[in-house]
């Protein structure tokens, strides 16, 4: 598993201004079975992310 933070401005929005956070999940469906195994990456995300930043979480 891996988590990696990417620019807010790659979704063209200003995410810090607005005080959010995101956590995208990358998987190969939105299926439980395929969000199960990223739990662990996204406590992990939870706990570094700050607002305006976007995090991606997923399988590597």
């Amino acid at each position: 598993m891996w988590y990696e933070a990417v620019g807010a401005s790659r979704y063209q929005q200003n995410l810090q201004q607005a005080g959010v956070a995101v956590v995208v999940l990358v998987a190969p469906s939105n299926r439980l079975s395929n969000l199960v195994p990223l739990i662990s990456a996204v406590y992990g995300a939870l706990n570094t992310i700050a607002p305006g930043e976007v995090i991606e979480v997923g399988l590597s």
